[in-house]
């Protein structure tokens, strides 16, 4: 017979570790590189861009429009790194928690 109290201890324990892991994603850091290396743009788990490095023969005006796009490029690759590491973080903190149904991922209801 199914449990319901359990099931609702079970998504209340998962609920409380869901919070705790997603007060910890702001000190994630994920860092993008472009241009092999000449921009860096270094993100944070809270999605907010939190430093950007460039070289400095990137300083030149005929470059600037080169220097924008490398800094986007760098900001995508850090943004797509950082979902892929609060993904592993959140499925890490939910693991065992609920019970395996094909096709529910808590880690990603909550990234």
């Amino acid at each position: 017979m199914f449990d319901i109290m359990g099931m609702m201890g079970k998504v209340k324990e998962a609920q409380a570790k869901i919070k705790e892991a997603q007060s910890k994603m702001v000190y994630l850091t994920e860092t993008g590189e472009a241009g092999a290396g000449l921009v860096k743009v270094t993100v944070n788990g809270d999605r907010k861009v939190v430093k950007i490095d460039f070289d400095e023969s990137l300083l030149s005006p005929k470059d600037k429009e080169m220097l924008s796009d490398l800094i986007v490029a760098a900001t995508n690759i850090a943004m797509t790194e950082m979902e892929i590491k609060i993904k592993a973080e959140m499925k890490s903190a939910t693991e065992g928690m609920m019970p395996n149904i094909p096709g529910m991922d808590l880690g990603s209801m909550f990234g």
